[in-house]
């Protein structure tokens, strides 16, 4: 069985999706996701005229070989860019894989290692008051977890917070909007919102809060110390992580669990935060990491060190990266959640699947393979659009960190 054509495919039911199909000299085809969210193009030309030209003629069941060629070969390593493109190259590649083997692909990770995937959803909103309304939507439909996110009193555009509550975009036009921030103000906030819900909902619905990078270590450790009371599963991407040292000043604080990782692409950048426990959540995912050859070893490192999967699952990353997630999620020893933002009905029209929500669960497809596809002709009617992710700056203009 050889490779006989790949196809880099871009399309925008909403927002902008960029899948590879590859297909065998057998007819056998495979998917996977290269969505990089408000990269996109730079991913589908580094396949088509970098990596497509190297599959065709290629056996498809060497996977491994396939990702070290695209790994070392390119002399260039890691990054965003390659690393996608790398992961949707692996993912159709499994996926072919199970196919052929007549066999869904987590059966080919090693089994089961739990009947279903433990899924949270993002209750979002300006008020308080709202947002209690938002979590008793998600409770109501069976939820054990949830993602908290609030307006802050004084600022407007906050991260995490749309119009839709269950479709949240934040990229938009060609332009990146901009908003002002206020770290003080986002400080002084956020532990009453957490102290009105605990209180609404009680001790055992999972809460969780995403900072989104933008505080400084020691601003992390006073969230992170305000928070305790109220028991979050994780309070995720405290601060940028390129200075991973600066997880010791937050550790030494705080026992709130840190969740970081969804804009990692590799082992190498969070080696250190997990072998230095650091972390209680690594939330790298199948498209930005490289596959699913690549997460487990990701994943497989973590266990080691008593942490967790959180894997990252916005709906900037497709149905194929979803599906591909959950039979990652379900066949490793140490799963601990799964981020859930349900598509809109026209991207799930584009990316037809057969795992299921159900229970506040996600279920992975049964199906040989991965058990997802891209409709072409579907693709096809919603074209790519520009669509840049916003930017922060403080009352002075200082460009801050979204």
């Amino acid at each position: 069985m050889r490779i006989a054509d790949a196809r880099v495919i871009v399309t925008s039911p909403g927002r902008n999706f960029v899948t590879l199909k590859i297909v065998t000299a057998d007819g056998v085809t495979g998917v996977g996701d290269a969505t990089l969210n408000g990269r996109e193009l730079a991913v589908a030309a580094y396949l088509t005229e970098h990596v497509v030209p190297l599959l065709i003629g290629r056996d498809p069941a060497r996977i491994e070989d396939t990702w070290q060629l695209l790994y070392k070969g390119a002399y260039w390593r890691r990054g965003p860019v390659t690393m996608s493109a790398i992961a949707a190259v692996d993912t159709a590649l499994w996926d072919i894989k199970g196919k052929v083997a007549g066999l869904p692909v987590y059966q080919l990770l090693g089994g089961r290692s739990r009947e279903a995937v433990t899924v949270y959803g993002h209750a979002n909103a300006e008020t308080v008051d709202d947002v209690l309304g938002e979590v008793a939507h998600y409770v109501d439909h069976g939820y054990r977890a949830v993602r908290v996110q609030t307006g802050v009193p004084g600022l407007t555009g906050v991260y995490g917070v749309s119009r839709d509550p269950r479709h949240y975009e934040p990229a938009g036009g060609a332009v990146p909007a901009e908003s002002v921030w206020s770290t003080p103000r986002y400080l002084e906030h956020t532990p009453r919102v957490f102290e009105k819900v605990r209180a609404e909902f009680g001790p055992d619905l999972m809460l969780l809060h995403d900072v989104h990078h933008r505080l400084t270590p020691i601003e992390a450790a006073r969230l992170g110390r305000s928070l305790e009371p109220y028991a979050l599963t994780w309070m995720e991407d405290p601060v940028p992580a390129e200075l991973q040292e600066g997880f010791r000043l937050i550790r030494s604080h705080t026992t709130t669990p840190i969740a970081v990782g969804e804009v990692f692409n590799s082992i190498w950048d969070c080696q250190q935060l997990i072998t230095e426990q650091l972390i209680d959540y690594v939330r790298t995912t199948v498209v930005h990491a490289g596959g699913i050859s690549h997460l487990r070893r990701i994943f497989d490192l973590a266990n080691l060190y008593h942490v967790r999967s959180g894997s990252h699952g916005a709906t900037d990353l497709s149905p194929v990266c979803l599906a591909a997630a959950l039979h990652v999620d379900v066949s490793i020893p140490n799963f601990g959640l799964q981020e859930y933002m349900a598509h809109t009905a026209e991207t799930d029209a584009v990316f037809p699947h057969t795992y299921r929500f159900a229970g506040g669960m996600l279920h992975p497809s049964e199906e040989p393979g991965l058990g997802v596809d891209i409709d072409e002709e579907a693709a096809a009617r919603y074209p790519y659009r520009a669509a840049a992710l916003p930017v922060n700056r403080l009352a002075d203009g200082t460009l801050h960190s979204w």
